[in-house]
C-alpha cells in the first residue's frame, strides 16, 4: 500500500478568487515518517526472503553445494542473493530502492544527534553519520559486485559493511546512554533505546556464531553445519534491518515534505 500523503498549500499563494494552487511552487507533499520507514524497510525484508525461498525451491542443489560435498539445507547469504537469477535482480533492486531514503535518514539522524548532544561530544554525531553512510554504501557495493562477478570487491565491501555496522550500533548506544536515559523518556523513546540494545546483541551473537560455524564447517565438513552458518547470516541481516527500523520510534512524530522550492526535507510539524 502506498503511503497516504497530504498536499499542503500556503493560502497566501493562491490567486485571489481562483481557488487554484500557486504557480510559485509553495505547495508540498507530506508523508508521515512512520509510513516511509515501514515501506523502506520492507524492500530488503521481502527481497531477502524471496531470494532465500526461491533458491530453496529452484536452486536447492547448486545453492547448498560446498567444497565438502555434504548435505546442507540452507543457502549462504552470498549464494542466495548473488549467484542466480532472478534472485540477484530482486536483491539489487531492493537495496537500490531502499538506499535513497536511507541516505536521507542518515543526515536526519546527524541533526537529531547534534540536538541531543548539544555542546557535549558533537563529534559523535558526525562519526555516527559517517559510519552510517559508509555502511550503506558498502551494502550497495557488495550487492552490485557479487562474489561471483568480483570476489575481491565483494569481500572488501562485505568486511566494511560488518565492521561499520557494528561500530555504528555501538556509537548510537553510547549517544543514547549519554542523552536518553532516565524516567523522562516517552514510551516511543524507551522502545527505541531498548530494541537498539537487544538488536545489537543479537547482531553481535550472530556474527560470533557465523564465524564459529564457518570454521567448524571448513575443519570437519559435517553435514548441516554450513546451513547453520547460513542461518547465522540470516539473523545478522534481519537484526541489522531491525536496528535501523528503530528510527520509526525515534522520529514517530516527524513528516517528510517535498516541494519544488525546498526539495525534500523533514519536519516534526
Amino acid at each position: 500500500m502506498l503511503p497516504q500523503y497530504e498536499r499542503l498549500t500556503d493560502p497566501s499563494d493562491r490567486s485571489p478568487g481562483s481557488g487554484q494552487e500557486p504557480s510559485s511552487g509553495r505547495s508540498a507533499i507530506r508523508v508521515r515518517f512512520g509510513k516511509l520507514a515501514v515501506i523502506t524497510v520492507m524492500f530488503p525484508v521481502v527481497g531477502f526472503l524471496f531470494c532465500v525461498v526461491w533458491s530453496l525451491l529452484y536452486n536447492f542443489i547448486e545453492a547448498n553445494a560446498t567444497h565438502c560435498m555434504v548435505y546442507n539445507f540452507l543457502p549462504s547469504l552470498s549464494a542466495a542473493i548473488g549467484n542466480y537469477q532472478p534472485q540477484r535482480f530482486v536483491w539489487q533492486a531492493s537495496v537500490l530502492v531502499h538506499a535513497l531514503p536511507r541516505y536521507a535518514i542518515a543526515f536526519l539522524y546527524k541533526n537529531f544527534h547534534i540536538g541531543l548532544l548539544r555542546k557535549r561530544r558533537k563529534e559523535l554525531a558526525y562519526l555516527a553519520c559517517i559510519l552510517n553512510i559508509t555502511e550503506l554504501s558498502s551494502l550497495v557495493g557488495l550487492t552490485m559486485w557479487t562474489s561471483v562477478s568480483n570476489y575481491d570487491v565483494h569481500k572488501f565491501c562485505f568486511s566494511t559493511f560488518v565492521i561499520t555496522s557494528l561500530l555504528y550500533m555501538i556509537i548510537l548506544i553510547i549517544i543514547n546512554r549519554a542523552t536518553r536515559e532516565g524516567e523522562l523518556l516517552t514510551a516511543s523513546e524507551r522502545k527505541s533505546v531498548m530494541y537498539k540494545k537487544r538488536l545489537f546483541l543479537a547482531n553481535l551473537c550472530s556474527i560470533a556464531l557465523a564465524v564459529y560455524f564457518f570454521v567448524r564447517h571448513n575443519s570437519y565438513c559435517e553435514p548441516g553445519v554450513y546451513s547453520l552458518f547460513a542461518l547465522s547470516e540470516y539473523v545478522f541481516v534481519y537484526s541489522n534491518i531491525g536496528f535501523h527500523m528503530t528510527a520509526y520510534w525515534d522520529f514517530i512524530n516527524a513528516n517528510l515534505f517535498f516541494d519544488w522550492r525546498n526539495g525534500i526535507h523533514f519536519s516534526s510539524v
